[in-house]
C-alpha cells in the first residue's frame, strides 16, 4: 500500500496510539473502521488496539488495517513486533512467527526462501 500522507509515528510511539492517530486522520469513527474492513475488524477490537490493551495484532488485522487506511502494511508489521529490522539500511528480517510457522521448514529452506524474497524485492528497484 502507498502511503497517503499519514502523520509519521511519533519515536517510541506505540502502534496503538499510530493506529489512533491514522485513523483520526482520516476522519473515521470506530464503526465506521469496522465497516470499511467487512467487519473483519470490530469497532471494540480496534478500540483495544488503539488503547494498547491488544499490542501485536494479528498480520491479517494489520493488512486489513493498512487497506483501509492506506498505508505501508510493512510498518504496522514492524511495529507489531513481527518485523525486525533497521528500515535506513534497508535490513528487514521477519520473525519466524511470523512468516514460515505453518510451513514447518528446516532452517535451510527458511534461508533460501529469504534469499530469493530479497533477490525478488531488487529486481523491483
Amino acid at each position: 500500500m502507498t502511503d497517503e500522507n499519514p502523520p509519521p509515528p511519533k519515536p517510541g510511539s506505540s502502534l496503538g496510539s499510530h493506529l489512533a492517530a491514522i485513523r483520526n486522520d482520516r476522519g473515521y469513527s470506530l464503526r465506521q473502521v469496522e465497516g470499511l474492513t467487512n467487519n473483519i475488524i470490530s469497532n471494540a477490537y480496534l478500540s483495544q488496539i488503539e488503547s494498547g490493551k491488544i499490542q501485536q495484532p494479528s498480520p491479517n488485522i494489520l493488512h486489513a488495517l493498512a487497506n483501509v487506511y492506506r498505508i505501508s502494511y510493512e510498518q504496522l508489521m514492524e511495529m507489531a513486533g513481527f518485523i525486525v529490522g533497521n528500515r535506513e539500511k534497508g535490513d528487514v528480517s521477519h520473525g519466524r512467527a511470523a512468516t514460515f510457522a505453518e510451513l514447518n521448514l528446516s532452517e535451510d529452506e527458511e534461508r533460501e526462501l529469504l534469499e530469493y524474497l530479497k533477490f525478488r524485492r531488487g529486481l523491483k528497484g
